[in-house]
């Protein structure tokens, strides 16, 4: 039995999340009836990371198990069987057949991006703020944000997550033309927590509290007081990364 790794990127905004749901149509369902239709038996697919309604995914990988050679033109078929919102850029087969998808993730980095002014191309693709912003006080409470571990304050309610310790390993504010991104990775994210990241750093920058608030918020370990309003459509599921050596990637035959 060999192990395959799909790369895939998605249109969030087509999606009821990630995860399958029932019925509702979520990219791992679609994914699941893809790889079924092609291979012409019931696959099931796992994915590396949950993403919620309406957030984008770049990069995010889905394993699956199959016993026999794949079709040499596979990763077209399986693009042309895939809806138009939902595509697989890379295929990987795994040395180790039991390397998880979610669990052998080293890291995963997600982008937030805002734009002040409005357009209409960027409806559903980023977050409309057209509110004056303190960037200084981002910067800064992105910096303290790499100071702590515990993020309970950022986890939604109704997790069954047994630990809420994360390591932050990048956490930044930068400009690109008219939008302003925010740039976190870590090691593993909780329910909710990038956008609870994201909602209460701008309480910061637009003055409602200051820094030391900020961090009371943190260590409080009390999500109420975290602003997870700020729109999925704006957050993008961008990399993820496993260890070296682990995958080998498998391509169409020209």
């Amino acid at each position: 039995m060999a192990r395959y790794f799909l790369e895939v990127k998605y249109d969030g905004t087509a999606f009821h999340g990630s995860q399958l749901q029932g019925d509702l149509p979520t990219v791992q369902l679609a994914i699941n009836k893809s790889l079924s239709t092609l291979l012409r038996k019931e696959v099931i697919s796992f994915g590396a990371s949950r993403t919620d309604e309406g957030v984008h995914a770049l990069c995010n990988y889905y394993h699956f198990d199959f016993e026999a050679p794949l079709h040499p033109a596979f990763l077209y078929k399986l693009n042309a069987i895939l809806p138009p919102t939902l595509s697989v850029s890379r295929m990987f087969q795994t040395h180790d057949p039991e390397f998880n998808a979610r669990f052998a993730a080293i890291s995963r980095r997600y982008r937030y991006r805002i734009y002040s002014k409005k357009d209409p191309f960027l409806v559903n693709r980023a977050l409309y703020f057209p509110y004056t912003i303190n960037v200084a006080a981002l910067q800064e409470t992105a910096a303290i944000i790499k100071e702590y571990t515990d993020f309970e304050t950022f986890s939604k309610r109704n997790t069954q997550t047994r630990t809420f310790k994360c390591t932050i390993l990048q956490s930044y504010w930068e400009q690109h033309e008219t939008e302003l991104h925010y740039i976190v990775e870590a090691n593993r994210f909780l329910r909710g927590m990038v956008r609870g990241l994201v909602g209460t750093q701008l309480q910061v920058a637009r003055g409602r509290c200051d820094t030391a608030a900020f961090r009371q918020i943190i260590e409080g370990r009390d999500c109420t007081k975290a602003d997870f309003s700020v729109a999925g459509h704006g957050l993008y599921l961008e990399d993820i990364t496993y260890p070296k050596g682990q995958l080998t990637e498998v391509k169409d035959a020209k």
